[in-house]
């Protein structure tokens, strides 16, 4: 077998095999084959498509290129959430102890953010204490013990993964329905979950722009669990302005917490139940969606959820005095409000647009090994449709440099747009795709 042949046959959109696809992927994790090469394939893929079969060969080559996580000794249904990636988006923060308090294990890998989106890993870090790079052995334990764990991604998950999609990145082969259902799906595979709802986002701040995308991103996705025997269910959400209020790393734990206690966004609160009525029901915990959701929310309202957080972040070395007391979380050096300069109603607050002026202050990277300061970022006073008047505040800056904060205050003001025509609310969940 070659990987000349392999590349010709995809140039001439033929049908790769089984064995192709674990020869290129095993070639190319193991350094046999040379990146140009795979380059080569990269493109033709982008170009030329895949069909489920394919998709779902690629995926399993993937996810066996390192370790595949054995959750069996949990000894009950394990259910994973994913999402495809937002602005604002602290939904892992609060949706995994809030089923786990409901008697669903919890065995979370997260990652860090990338780009404008943000990493949960990065936010449980800001926590002082957290402690997300532990062995294994231990994550299972913690999961024993207390019923959750969420830590950051091995390094012997999914290894083809990381290659593929750094090499997807630099020759710009990055929006393919295939290679980013196969990335998702490979992860989620190796990870150990038998059943996974993911939270597909779409609009400005969000890889998918629009429903169709999105949509066919879902089924494929689906399609690829049910051929490698992992329920899959996708929710549609929207992306087009921020999630919540906060944006950056601990702001974004402050509003998890809050919420917890039971200050909800609307938003983020629809998010959260919907995303948690399926995990319930894929973890044979309730059959019926809307009374999943009643549970959900008896458990923010009596405080078991606030609580399993709080146990989550103590087993884990973290300071609870921090959550408790959450005037003691570490500030930013500068926190200055924007002010509306007229009367109307928000029109717009673009999700991409805000990531990237929290990525001007800090808190994003651009390369996997930057560092981010964890304080800084936008909490929003509005959202969108709502009424200002002249003087209102819409918005706070967190910043720890004083050239960064003049820098993004004149861009934040040209963001958040103001018209006299008051717009109709979008929807936040857009579809629930089950097959």
């Amino acid at each position: 077998m070659r990987i000349t042949d392999i590349i010709e046959k995809k140039i001439k959109k033929q049908e790769l095999t089984k064995q192709e696809i674990e020869y290129f992927v095993t070639g190319y994790t193991n350094g046999e084959i040379k990146e140009y090469q795979v380059a080569a394939l990269l493109m033709a893929i982008f170009l030329n498509g895949m069909n489920h079969q394919e998709t779902t060969n690629l995926t399993i080559a993937m996810a066996n290129s390192g370790k595949i996580l054995d959750l069996s000794t949990l000894g009950e249904i394990i259910v994973d959430k994913h999402s495809t990636g937002g602005v604002g988006d602290k939904v892992s923060l609060i949706l995994l102890p809030l089923v786990s308090s409901l008697g669903v294990p919890v065995a979370k890998m997260s990652g860090r953010g990338l780009g404008f989106t943000g990493g949960t890993v990065d936010k449980l870090e800001s926590i002082p204490g957290y402690q997300t790079q532990i062995e294994i052995n231990q994550f299972i334990k913690n999961v024993e013990k207390i019923g959750i764990s969420m830590i950051s991604q091995t390094l012997d998950l999914a290894p083809a993964d990381k290659k593929l999609y750094a090499l997807r990145d630099s020759i710009s082969c990055v929006e393919s329905i295939p290679l980013i259902a196969s990335s998702i799906m490979s992860k989620k595979i190796a990870s150990g979950a038998q059943k996974i709802v993911l939270d597909v986002t779409v609009g400005k701040g969000a890889f998918m722009k629009d429903i169709e995308q999105a949509t066919q991103l879902s089924k494929t996705m689906i399609e690829i669990g049910k051929l490698a025997n992992r329920q899959t269910i996708c929710i549609i959400t929207n992306m087009n302005e921020p999630l919540g209020y906060a944006i950056g790393n601990s702001l974004e734990v402050i509003e998890a917490v809050k919420f917890l206690k039971g200050d909800m966004p609307q938003d983020l609160k629809q998010v959260v139940l919907e995303l948690g009525s399926y995990m319930l029901k894929l973890a044979k915990k309730g059959e019926d969606i809307e009374k999943n959701k009643i549970r959900l929310l008896e458990n923010l309202e009596n405080k078991k959820a606030y609580h399993k957080f709080l146990e989550l972040v103590e087993n884990q070395g973290g300071d609870i005095r921090y959550l408790t007391d959450l005037k003691k979380m570490p500030k930013a050096s500068y926190i200055e409000p924007i002010y509306s300069k007229k009367n109307g109603y928000i029109q717009q607050i673009d999700s991409k647009k805000i990531g990237e002026l929290v990525g001007i202050l800090g808190a994003k990277r651009e390369k996997k090994e930057d560092s981010i300061d964890a304080k800084v970022g936008i909490v929003l006073n509005q959202k969108v449709t709502n009424q200002v008047k002249i003087g209102d505040v819409l918005a706070y800056i967190h910043a720890n440099d004083e050239e960064k904060l003049k820098e993004v205050k004149i861009k934040l003001e040209e963001e958040i747009k103001i018209s006299e025509q008051k717009l109709e609310k979008e929807k936040t969940i857009l579809g629930v795709i089950t097959k």
